[in-house]
């Protein structure tokens, strides 16, 4: 009997240390991730934009007013990609002076900084090689990661990042210290086991060239590329959902998007206008978070954006779902919740 007591207690002694092991390798090994500095290609660009020369000529203003009129125009465009495309409210707050990205104690504390003017503004000083790195590298002004997704913003081009730019400046100085990240027990496993990784180490090339100006805003192929681009963080490159990386605990799988049996295939464009701006899916169920975070932002898109968006969706290659299996997709879209019960029913 002893003997066995002993076996017993070497062996949870064993799992002890082989635990604390695990975890003390996966606290260095996310803190030196966290740590690494990242040299990034440098961009410049105005802000705002001037007003082309044609348009000048056309205008007939003296000089102050064609650039009082650009900054206008700039500024006008960068509230609407601010309030109805690019979701910028959620991690940075209502007044941009900084908001909740992620709050969950086993995982960690990340929070949307302050960008604007006031104290603890993270963005004071920042030029446009600066936005740049942030936005669309996801490094920070010292060279370090940030938490910023800058996955999802790879298709801004320098006019539209320069427009939100211009927007921001127009915004009052809040003052707000935020903190900064920090990750919990579970938040350091999983970044050090690859599965809760940065933005900088997802993007293909921190050395590729960004688009000067956006596609026009009408009915074409690269505007629906374009306005698709900010739905890859979550629904992933090729639009079939699954799983995302890092997300809040109570977030189920992202949707597939793809014209796939399982994606949208048999959704019409006025069901995917509902499931947007009326959060109901076909079977008259609610969409559920993390997808209803962007649905007030929908009903600020124009026309053509939702249409565009929805072509862009209808011609990707279709791809089946990998969270589900054929006969679960058949439960959820009768709204039965399968094993996963209703809180898991796809977006």
């Amino acid at each position: 009997m002893k003997l066995l007591l002993k076996i017993v207690g070497a062996v949870l002694l064993l799992l002890v240390l082989a635990a604390g092991g695990f975890y003390l390798w996966a606290s260095t090994t996310s803190s030196r991730l966290m740590a690494r500095t990242f040299e990034i290609h440098g961009v410049d660009f105005p802000v705002p934009f001037p007003l082309s020369e044609q348009e000048r000529q056309e205008l007939g203003l003296p000089d102050e007013e064609v650039e009082r009129l650009a900054t206008e125009r700039a500024v006008e465009r960068g509230k609407h990609l601010v309030e109805a495309r690019y979701a910028c409210l959620e991690c940075h707050g209502a007044d941009f002076s900084g908001g909740v990205m992620l709050d969950t104690a086993p995982i960690g504390r990340l929070l949307g900084p302050n960008i604007t003017s006031g104290r603890g503004s993270r963005a004071e000083g920042f030029g446009p090689s600066d936005w740049d790195r942030i936005v669309r590298h996801g490094v920070r002004s010292d060279g370090w990661p940030a938490a910023m997704p800058a996955g999802d913003y790879q298709l801004i081009a320098d006019q539209g990042l320069s427009d939100i730019i211009a927007y921001l400046s127009t915004q009052p100085a809040m003052d707000n210290e935020v903190p900064v990240v920090t990750l919990g027990p579970l938040g350091k496993i999983l970044m050090a086991t690859g599965q809760f990784p940065l933005a900088v180490d997802l993007i293909q090339s921190h050395d590729a060239e960004h688009t000067t100006y956006p596609p026009a805003g009408e009915v074409s192929v690269d505007f629906g590329r374009h306005l698709a681009g900010i739905c890859t963080g979550c629904h992933q490159e090729d639009f079939a959902g699954g799983q995302i990386p890092g997300a809040d605990p109570s977030w189920v799988p992202a949707r597939n998007l793809t014209p796939h049996a399982d994606g949208l295939r048999d959704w019409s464009y006025d069901q995917f206008v509902a499931a947007m701006l009326e959060r109901r899916r076909p079977n008259g169920t609610e969409v559920l978070p993390p997808i209803t975070l962007v649905m007030p932002y929908a009903p600020r898109m124009t026309e053509v954006e939702l249409e565009e968006l929805w072509t862009h969706l209808g011609s990707v290659s279709p791809m089946p779902s990998c969270q589900y299996s054929e006969f679960e997709i058949q439960e959820l879209d009768r709204g039965a919740g399968g094993r996963y019960g209703r809180r898991a029913r796809a977006q």
